[in-house]
């Protein structure tokens, strides 16, 4: 037996948070994500999160219709390290989220209205493949990859398109 055989599924991806009512808004507005459940979670995790005298409030939110979740961590003790920055995208680990869409530039004005911004330098347009893409950060610069392109919004970048 493999270990692969033993995963279930995805169960979540766990976003640190600073504000955790205007990052329920966020995800909400933007990317209509609802919220699933919610826990309080103390001190019995600190192992587990490597930390200690933890005191935080765990938010899921999911898509209708979608299997992925996203869990909203916000840390009342020991508190959240804050960056004032996007994160660079060749640093190890996550580097972003990203969602295809049908009108770039109508998301990009919502999240800006829901308080996350535009990474204007980021803005790519490929004529060929009728492509536009580019990042939206949400409140916490965590980098969101907008990519509107016509076509079956399931179909990866490099797949090849299945014969009729």
């Amino acid at each position: 037996m493999t270990a692969h055989t033993l995963i279930q599924r995805l169960s979540h991806i766990g976003l640190c948070v600073s504000d955790l009512e205007r990052s329920i808004a966020f995800y909400r507005d933007v990317f209509g994500y609802e919220i699933v459940s919610s826990i309080k979670i103390g001190p019995e995790a600190d192992a587990l999160l490597d930390l200690k005298n933890t005191k935080l409030d765990a938010v899921y939110m999911q898509r209708p219709g979608e299997d992925t979740r996203i869990e909203l961590l916000y840390y009342h003790t020991p508190g959240f390290q804050q960056i004032n920055e996007p994160r660079q995208v060749n640093l190890t680990g996550l580097t972003h989220l990203s969602f295809r869409t049908s009108d770039f530039d109508a998301v990009v004005a919502v999240a800006i209205k829901a308080g996350g911004s535009y990474l204007e330098r980021s803005a790519t347009h490929n004529p060929t493949y009728k492509m536009k893409a580019g990042f939206i950060l949400d409140p916490d610069q965590l980098r969101i990859e907008l990519l509107e392109a016509p076509g079956d919004p399931n179909f990866l970048p490099g797949q090849k398109a299945k014969k009729p």
